[in-house]
């Protein structure tokens, strides 16, 4: 399959638009035509006064002209510009869109495992860099070259020795502007990937700043910090100073078509082939063609970028979707099936080995086994973060792929030890699970959750602002707050994906009470370390090396599995050593 023309996907981006933008084509065309004017208009009063005419009408009349011709391609350019924006930004408002509404049709697992610096880069930056390419480079650089092919048919009906004289210092000058832009394309791309490292690392640097502080790591953290902003530097700084002797010999050279033009057109006067007046024209004309191609030619490293950009955007708006069917259907009890599932994040490595288990509505279910056995792979399959290619996932009867995303979104609460908080007040972090809910509602489920109590100890109770993710809560008071939004979507499906790994043990009677009140009616999900949390399960799977290698109750496992009892009887030691 051929591959698209960067500058026809860009143009087909901007599909809704295009009338916009085709006037604004037209605009500035019609005005570096009348910009024109004023060439021909001296070349006109000069051969009048070499022919020593005297009417002052005449020169009245071409005066006229020249300052006509400017003011119409001042106001047509301004004018093209204006539609050009107006039609770019909305283009740049409706790809916007179109990456925020095609975000949640990827697998949400994707989109999580994407760095936000990099997802920071294409929505915000390089869909910022379309405004060059659209606003000007296809009303400005379409103009710029139209005039002056217009200018040069002008020329060879005049003579066409002379037109061709006109254009031989221009591709001299093109020349080493090519040779500028061959690799162009390539070092735009090498750009935007140390920018993105740049970007990343900056996040990265300031949402780790209290770990850095608290581990006095300032030092080594700013080091690579620092390093990436050095290398981004470096890499701009070498690439600019590698054009710069080029760029410059093409500017030079470029404009300089009297070299070519008065000897040659001198010679040819002399001998009796060139008149006076075609000469003067050819002359004033000439000055017309260089200076609107090196306009152009700003236009060049725009072209360049366009490849980067689009392939950028194009990451997001072509990634895989996930395949889900567009009718809600029928929700039955909140039973879940896994049969034969086998999944893994990348193709070459498989985490989840044919894994088949059945979890009964209203019960609680949960998931231990070793760090990196696939516990969590297992909960997101089932909260729909991706889609499995090998077996099926059911839920009420029907197959995770048979349900709409917002309605399987509807149906599971998921809350993991990495959740997020909005820049909000506490009442409203705890309202996103169901923003419809009263104040009432909010603080019932509050206290349900056990965090009524530390909510009301804050300055504004709850109105507090949590500040960026949380940061003014602790990790423990985050979590508990994540809980109590989970409890208010009153989804029938709970996942507690090591929700409690920053409960204090103070506090871990309370959250067992507020997940016991979430067992009723639901089907709860819960992978936990502490497996004093889950003793109560209705059932436990023991998975290891992304299988499930034993299930049944805490006593059962204890009985009959031995990875099971080395797991309680390391729990109970932490327990024991953090008592002591």
């Amino acid at each position: 399959m051929q591959k698209q023309s960067p500058m026809l996907r860009l143009w087909e981006l901007g599909k809704d638009y295009h009338s916009g933008l085709i006037r604004a084509i037209l605009s500035a065309a019609v005005g570096v035509l009348c910009g024109m004017l004023p060439y021909f208009a001296a070349a006109q009063v000069i051969i009048g006064l070499l022919s020593q005419k005297a009417e002052p009408s005449f020169y009245i009349l071409w005066c006229g002209l020249a300052l006509a011709g400017f003011l119409l391609r001042a106001v047509l350019y301004s004018l093209a510009l204006s539609m050009s924006h107006r039609a770019t930004f909305s283009i740049l408002k409706s790809i916007r869109e179109q990456l925020l509404a095609k975000l949640p049709k990827m697998p949400l697992g994707t989109v999580m495992d994407t760095p936000s610096g990099q997802m920071k880069q294409i929505i915000v930056d390089q869909v910022e860099s379309m405004e060059r390419p659209l606003a000007h480079l296809l009303p400005e650089m379409t103009a710029n070259i139209f005039g002056p092919v217009c200018i040069l048919i002008y020329l060879l009906i005049l003579d066409w020795r002379m037109a061709l004289l006109s254009l031989v210092s221009i591709p001299v000058g093109m020349a080493f502007m090519m040779a500028v832009m061959k690799n162009y394309g390539k070092q735009y791309e090498g750009s935007v990937k140390v920018t993105q490292a740049m970007n990343a690392a900056i996040v990265e640097y300031i949402g780790g700043i209290e770990v850095i502080k608290a581990f006095n790591q300032g030092k080594n953290s700013y080091a690579r910090f620092s390093e990436r902003v050095r290398e981004n530097a470096s890499y701009f700084y070498h690439w600019m100073k590698s054009c710069q002797m080029p760029v410059s010999i093409s500017r030079v050279l470029a404009p300089t078509t009297m070299i070519t033009i008065l000897p040659v057109g001198w010679l040819l006067h002399q001998g009796g082939s060139l008149s006076v007046e075609t000469f003067l024209t050819t002359i004033i004309l000439s000055l017309g063609v260089a200076g609107p191609l090196l306009a152009a030619m700003d236009f060049v490293d725009s072209l360049a970028k366009v490849g980067t950009i689009v392939a950028g955007v194009d990451s997001i708006l072509g990634g895989e979707e996930q395949d889900h069917g567009t009718q809600p259907v029928m929700p039955g009890s909140p039973d879940i099936r896994m049969e034969h599932v086998s999944f893994g994040y990348h193709e070459d490595k498989e985490i989840l080995h044919d894994v088949s288990l059945s979890i009964p509505s209203g019960t609680m279910t949960a998931f231990v086994g070793p760090s990196g056995s696939g516990k969590s792979t297992i909960a997101k399959l089932i909260g729909g973060f991706w889609d499995v290619k090998q077996g099926s996932i059911t839920l009420g009867g029907h197959d995770l792929k048979e349900i709409p995303l917002p309605q399987l979104y509807g149906q599971v609460a998921f809350v993991s030890q990495d959740n997020y908080l909005f820049d909000d007040t506490v009442r409203e972090n705890i309202r996103m699970g169901r923003p419809g809910a009263s104040d009432a509602e909010v603080e019932a489920v509050a206290k349900a959750a056990g965090c009524d109590r530390f909510i009301r100890s804050l300055e504004k109770g709850y109105d507090t602002m949590v500040g960026g993710g949380g940061a003014h809560l602790s990790g423990g008071e985050r979590q508990r707050i994540a809980i109590a939004r989970a409890m208010l979507k009153n989804a029938p499906v709970v996942i507690l994906d090591e929700a409690t790994a920053y409960i204090d043990p103070e506090n871990e009677a309370i959250i067992q009470q507020a997940v016991a009140r979430l067992v009723e009616g639901k089907t709860v999900i819960v992978i936990a370390h502490r497996l004093s949390t889950i003793t109560d399960a209705n059932q436990i799977f023991l998975v290891a090396d992304g299988q499930i290698t034993g299930s049944g109750t805490h006593q059962e496992l204890l009985e009959h599995s031995k990875l099971y009892q080395e797991m309680w009887k390391a729990h109970i030691g932490a327990k024991d050593g953090d008592a002591a």
